[in-house]
């Protein structure tokens, strides 16, 4: 019950200032590493340049983005092929 208000406060005050039109998103760089797992054992990185990801300013995830603190925290992606 306790985890619902939470969300369901932190959607509202979103909506808020969604409606106010204040800033609700964000934008962090985050880098891909792909990890690629060679036949003789050996690994090999390769970096993709870094690239701007949305994320919006809350405590979950809302219309379809992750958070920004969340996002902020993860913002090198490992990709095992």
């Amino acid at each position: 019950m306790l985890a619902a208000m939470v969300y369901g406060g932190d959607w509202l005050v979103v909506r808020y200032r969604n409606w106010r039109h204040r800033d609700i998103f964000g934008s962090i760089s985050v880098t891909q590493v792909y990890v690629i797992h060679e036949k003789n054992g050996k690994t090999q990185y390769q970096y993709v340049p870094p690239q701007d990801q949305v994320c919006v300013h809350a405590l979950f995830p809302h219309f379809g983005y992750s958070p920004c603190w969340y996002v902020s925290r993860h913002a090198e992606k490992q990709i095992d092929i």
